[in-house]
């Protein structure tokens, strides 16, 4: 049996981490703004915008909850150089692809925000969680993380 030692990470492998952890946090902050939304902040959207909003079931809400959670605590786990960062990131990929699918096929999102807001966003958004998984995977080989 042989055990792998950890390797000291390179510097831009924190870069990357503390980055992926400051993008997270405004995942976060979205979702907490759309939970926690006031009068006033419903005031700033368009009667069709707030409409497509109410009608977003639970379980869509639930899985944007798991994604941005997750994506937060696998980068904090990845700063910590922890193994589990990996399927914590792959669960909130998962629950990205799951929100994603809902807003590209379920709703009419796209015309209601238009392109950048109800397309291009949420393809950044998948493409950020699809690197952050391969990020992890490529950490846990070169043994930066265990």
């Amino acid at each position: 049996m042989s055990v792998k030692l950890a390797a000291k990470p390179p510097v831009w492998f924190w870069i990357a981490s503390i980055l992926a952890l400051l993008w997270n946090l405004m995942g976060v902050m979205a979702y907490l703004g759309q939970a926690y939304m006031t009068e006033d902040m419903k005031a700033e959207y368009t009667s069709e915008q707030l409409a497509l909003m109410e009608s977003t079931p639970a379980w869509v809400t639930a899985v944007f909850a798991i994604a941005v959670w997750g994506g937060l605590l696998g980068c904090i786990a990845l700063l910590l150089k922890k193994k589990w960062a990996k399927p914590v990131l792959m669960l909130s990929l998962i629950a990205v692809l799951i929100q994603m699918a809902y807003s590209f096929f379920m709703t009419n999102a796209a015309e209601v925000y238009g392109q950048v807001q109800g397309v291009i966003t949420p393809l950044i958004v998948i493409i950020i969680a699809v690197i952050l998984v391969q990020f992890a995977r490529i950490a846990e080989k070169r043994t930066w993380i265990s």
